[in-house]
């Protein structure tokens, strides 16, 4: 009897949890387009077959708890983007898994990794108002430790602030954005100009110039990240959308060698100390291990090397010779800036055709390598088809006289060979049937003699 209850109570509270899990992420039909308007939405555009859509659901299902339980005011759910395919396309959705954040009449991707502290981080600072005050010295320092890099308007109302203020609306998905008046700044930091906008980051800040730098947003896009940055694919990625060239030292982290240390000491020392002649046109990093980069330029670069990435035309140049000291790196740099150094690679035709085939190679070895056996099935036998296939219409006749010919030719004929053979063949049976022929030609003179007599007797017998 205790063994029953136990049970009884375990199921009723798995069916609580899953009663919660619903509650937090809502399925969404053809009504979500008229009822939207009343509530800021996270939504999930899915495939019911996508293996990352199913990926998610669990990580989905965090979120919601995540969000419901810290108060948020977003609305998490989720749409069967292939039943409901006409809404979907009005949302922009072209693959799966599709995330979004609703907000009256904008629509904001998130293209982060998917994990729930990255997408409940979004949805908060999405979701909140696109430029946040900071009403007091303290509040602004705190901000200083909390985030790596910080903008920030200072001033009061002017069109750099309306034009500030559509920026943040616009980019807000990548970073957060801040005002403060001039008494909010700390006392160790005096700017140029008052109004003014100003990034935080690197132990230091740095001011807009609107003749210098051109649009505001541009300006921003290129500053968001970190004068130096440890790199993987996914913030090559998010680099690539800021238009900068990516100057990366490709080391082992795991190797702690002389030479590996070096040359991410000189990267970094360029992102510092040479700020002001290449911030505007290069991002520094380091990356760990070659396999991404390798991919990326279709060949193999060593470990430790230098590499820069153009990540707009799939371009990257190669330092021509070792990069030992500061000045060979400063001049490599310079090289790629004013175009002498040879560039490789690129999105021609010839680099996209190669790109295909090193795809289509690199998935088929990925297959191997993860089962053989599924590999030989799914890529063995199509092959064996389309072999048998070939070797049928090779060897097949297609005219079935040329066949003949040729095994006349074979058993030693030839055309004229052929002819002599047949009129010898027709004398032989000629010869054969020649005394038969005779004596039906007697015979049949004989008859005719007969008749002849048989008319000239009637006459005979008148003249009589």
């Amino acid at each position: 009897m205790a063994q029953v209850t136990a049970s009884l109570l375990c199921g009723a509270v798995v069916a609580l949890l899953s009663s919660a899990v619903l509650a937090v992420v809502e399925d969404l039909d053809q009504t979500f387009k008229d009822t939207r308007m009343n509530d800021i939405w996270l939504v999930d555009f899915y495939a019911p077959w996508c293996g990352y859509c199913k990926k998610l659901e669990p990580i989905w299902a965090d979120v919601g708890a995540e969000l419901k339980a810290s108060g948020s005011p977003v609305r998490v759910g989720k749409m069967d983007a292939t039943a409901y395919s006409g809404m979907s396309s009005e949302f922009g959705v072209r693959g799966y898994p599709t995330i979004k954040l609703l907000k009256g009449e904008l629509a904001y991707n998130y293209k982060g990794p998917r994990t729930k502290d990255d997408i409940v981080e979004f949805t908060n600072r999405v979701s909140g108002p696109a430029v946040r005050p900071l009403p007091s010295k303290q509040m602004f320092e705190h901000m200083l430790k909390r985030h790596d890099v910080l903008f920030v308007y200072v001033g009061g109302e002017s069109p750099l602030k309306e034009k500030y203020i559509d920026v943040a609306t616009e980019l807000i998905v990548y970073t957060y954005f801040f005002s403060a008046t001039e008494e909010a700044l700390p006392e160790s930091m005096a700017l140029p100009e008052i109004p003014s906008v100003a990034v935080f980051k690197d132990g230091s800040y740095f001011t807009y110039d609107e003749y210098e730098d051109g649009s505001l947003s541009s300006w921003i896009n290129k500053e968001r990240f970190q004068g130096y940055l440890q790199i993987d694919g996914f913030t090559l990625y998010e680099l690539g959308e800021t238009g900068k060239l990516v100057a990366i030292a490709v080391i082992d982290d795991k190797d702690p060698s002389d030479e590996c240390v070096r040359l991410k000491s000189l990267i970094q020392m360029v992102a510092k100390d040479y700020r002001q002649h290449f911030n505007r046109d290069f991002q520094f990093g380091h990356m760990d291990g070659s396999d991404y980069i390798n991919s990326l330029i279709m060949g193999e670069v060593k470990v430790p090397s230098v590499i820069i990435l153009n990540t707009s035309n799939e371009q990257y140049f190669l330092p021509d010779g070792p990069t030992e000291t500061l000045e060979d790196l400063v001049s490599f740099i310079t090289g790629v800036l004013n175009g002498s150094v040879q560039a490789y690679g690129g999105d021609g035709i010839v680099q996209r055709v190669k790109r295909i085939a090193f795809d289509a190679r690199s998935t088929i070895m990925s297959v191997f390598r993860s089962s053989p056996v599924l590999g030989c099935f799914l890529f063995g036998l199509p092959l064996g088809v389309i072999s048998l296939m070939c070797y049928g219409i090779c060897t097949a006749d297609s005219d079935p006289d040329a066949g003949d010919m040729e095994l006349m030719k074979r058993e030693g004929f030839t055309d004229e060979e052929e002819e002599d053979e047949e009129d010898e063949e027709q004398r032989r049976t000629a010869q054969i049937e020649g005394p038969e022929n005779d004596e039906e030609e007697e015979e049949g003179e004989e008859g005719e003699d007969e008749e002849e007599e048989e008319e000239k007797a009637p006459e005979q017998k008148k003249t009589d």
